[in-house]
């Protein structure tokens, strides 16, 4: 990888990671739904650590410890001071039934107008891709309480061009498939209010 690439990754990562533009997303959302929620059994939370330690306790085969780095358990303990797990952006409890909704936001740059298709390159999108995996859904099932098949137990909300991509508005759409309440596409013209609706009329039901 050039010089000019790597100079041009520094900058997407500093708008992508934490303070960043994506910390910003995080803000806004997060200050919508205080406010929506004001005086109701509702609560968000931010970056719960219901999933902190979610790894730490994994037991390997034999087979598998045998050919991997061991270290002694003082190591280990030192090692997952801060974690071995995931850590979700935001959560959402119906402080009545206990119920969770555990949430991500995705800050990405998009292919629009004026820009070349290049503009859309990025992973922020593609890091959500975890949350499918069996062993995370069965997790995220368990502890938040959500077990109905007709929706997954976390929310994604995309803000930035990304929202306006023709190609990942299309990706998205296909990895989500019949589940495309779980996600929201944030767009420019849109309000908190939008984003408070999508969530009162398609995924608050669940937490009931």
């Amino acid at each position: 990888m050039g010089k000019s690439a790597l100079s041009g990754r520094e900058n997407w990562q500093t708008e992508s990671g934490p303070g960043g533009l994506a910390g910003t997303a995080e803000k806004d959302l997060y200050s919508a739904f205080e406010k929506a929620f004001e005086g109701t059994i509702y609560k968000i939370s931010d970056h719960p650590n219901d999933l902190k330690h979610l790894y730490e306790h994994v037991n390997l085969p034999k087979q598998t410890l045998s050919q991997i780095y061991c270290p002694n358990e003082a190591t280990m303990l030192n090692a997952q001071k801060r974690g071995w797990g995931v850590s979700p952006d935001f959560s959402i409890t119906n402080t009545k039934t206990g119920k969770i909704l555990f949430g991500e936001i995705k800050r990405q740059d998009g292919w629009v107008e004026g820009k070349d298709p290049s503009a859309g390159r990025g992973n922020a999108h593609e890091r959500m891709c975890k949350l499918f995996t069996p062993g995370l859904i069965k997790t995220y099932r368990n502890i938040s309480g959500i077990e109905d098949e007709e929706i997954l137990p976390f929310w994604v909300v995309l803000e930035g061009d990304i929202t306006r991509d023709p190609k990942r508005n299309r990706e998205i759409s296909f990895w989500f498939d019949t589940y495309d309440k779980n996600y929201f596409m944030w767009r420019p013209n849109m309000t908190e209010q939008d984003l408070v609706d999508h969530f009162n009329m398609y995924l608050k039901p669940y937490l009931d």
